[in-house]
Parts: structure tokens; sequence; C-alpha cells
């Protein structure tokens, strides 16, 4: 059971999580909950004992401190930490960590009970993955509810995926069991370019988390850093005629205008995103 510290009164609090790992291509995710944490000043209030979900073999643990006297081990393991942003009516809770290497039904079972205690009804998770996409268009990010009701009326898809999954699918399905309503966005990396970071994406990703939230989110130097990196991924294109031929064949799969980012209700939304920014 987590042990909470410093939760306060929270706000109708809206959960996002994400997990290093298999679920995280490029650090993608992981590096969108850390970005929430980072501008909204987030404190910890509580961690899940690692001693039962980890294998310290596998994920070491670290030692710091370069006296002698001050020197800490920080163990490997899943953090819960609160936000309270600006001009919003909901707080957040921040959910970052390792995918656990064992019981994992253990381990949701404890990230639903926080939520619960927490009083949260709303679970967001972040993923990211590998995909034949060029990082010259839009990072795709496709986005799925855990059951029909909350698929209706955040106008999404229920999710129909089959096949292997991660924690942060595993933990999807448990809010589902636990009646809890659950969104799933996932940002596909271009694959040959997996090395993190992919600033590009985690932007898509926090872009998405703002519009269902209705929520600004200051993104600080990441618009920057998304560009600096497309234009490094053109470099290396440019000195590789192989690569540059895979990415144009990649581009040639459909055309940009067809991308949903052309469309008139994505268009719609950034020009009001941009209008916003500006008026701040």
């Amino acid at each position: 059971m987590i042990e909470f510290s410093g939760v306060g009164q929270l706000r109708s609090p809206v959960v996002v999580a994400a997990f290093e790992g298999w679920n995280d291509a490029a650090d993608a995710s992981s590096a969108a909950v850390e970005h929430l944490e980072n501008v909204f000043g987030a404190r910890v209030i509580g961690a899940i004992d690692p001693d039962d979900y980890y294998d310290f073999q596998v994920n070491r643990p670290t030692v710091s401190g370069a006296d002698g006297a001050s020197r800490k081990i920080a163990w490997p393991t899943t953090r819960l930490s609160v936000a309270r942003p600006a001009k919003s009516e909901s707080d957040l809770v921040l959910v970052r960590g390792l995918e656990p290497n064992m019981r994992w039904r253990g381990f949701t079972d404890e990230l639903i009970e926080a939520v619960h205690a927490l009083g949260s009804d709303m679970v967001i998770t972040l993923g990211a993955l590998l995909a034949d996409s060029p990082h010259t268009r839009p990072v795709p990010i496709s986005g799925t509810a855990g059951d029909p009701a909350t698929a209706a009326r955040l106008g999404l898809e229920a999710s129909r995926y089959e096949g292997p999954t991660g924690i942060v699918g595993v933990f999807a399905d448990a809010c589902s069991r636990a009646e809890l309503a659950s969104v799933s966005f996932w940002a596909a990396v271009p694959h040959y370019v997996a090395n993190p970071p992919c600033p590009k994406a985690t932007l898509a990703l926090l872009r998405r988390v703002e519009d269902l939230l209705d929520m600004e989110i200051p993104l600080g130097e990441l618009p920057d850093k998304a560009k600096a990196w497309e234009r490094q991924v053109d470099e290396l294109a440019a000195g590789d005629t192989e690569v540059a031929e895979y990415v144009r064949s990649l581009e040639s799969r459909e055309p940009e205008t067809a991308l949903p980012e052309a469309s008139g209700d994505a268009i719609a939304r950034e020009f009001e995103r941009y209008l916003r920014r500006r008026g701040e």
C-alpha cells in the first residue's frame, strides 16, 4: 500500500501516467509526464515500495553524493506527485516510473487503490511505440478509451488492440475493471531515429493531453527542441542516401493533405491554441 504525505485538498484530480521501458519508445511518454512535473512544480506525495516489483539486477539502484557523509542510494520505483495547473479546475496526479519486472497485477492493484484514495475518476496513460512514420510529418497520436461510454463521451474509439502488451495496457485494463474512466494516447516514433530523446513526440502527446483536459500546458523550450530535433534528422538523411530514400518512400505512402492533422478540426484547434498563447 502506498503511503501518502502532503497531499492536501485536491480539485477533481486527473491521473496522468507513463512508464519507462517497453511502452516508452525514445522516452517520449515518460518525458511528457516529467515535463508536466517540471512546468507545474509538482510535489512528490508517495512512491511504490520497489522490493515487490523490481529486479534490482535488471534495474539497478544508483548511488550519488561525492561527500561520503551525504551519499544516498536511489531505488528504482514508481512515484506519484501532485500538480496544480493555473487556470484549471482540476489538479493533476502524475505517475512516473519504471515498468515493473514482476507481479504486475499487484502493482496495478496498488495504483488503482491510490487512484481511489486520491479521489480521481479519470486516468490518462501515455505510451510511445516505434513505427514506420517519417520524421518530416506530424507525429501520429492514437487515442483510445477503456470503455464504450468514455469513448462516446470524449469522441474516441474503444481500444481494439490485440497482441503483446506492457504495463500501460495492464494498468488501463485494471482501470476498466475498477470502473474508472481511462484514456490512452500513444505516439508513433520513427523507428530509424529511435534513440532518446524525441521532443517532437513528447510535444505531440502533451498537446493531446492539453486538448482533452482543455488545460493550458506551458511548453517552454519544447517546441524549439522539437524543431531542432527534426533539423538534425534532416541532416542525417541528407548525408545518407539510403535513409533519404526510405524517408521519401514513407512520405509517399500517404499524402500530407490526407493526414488527420490536416483536417479542419485539427487546424482549428491549432489556431485556437496559437491565439490563446499569443494572448497570454
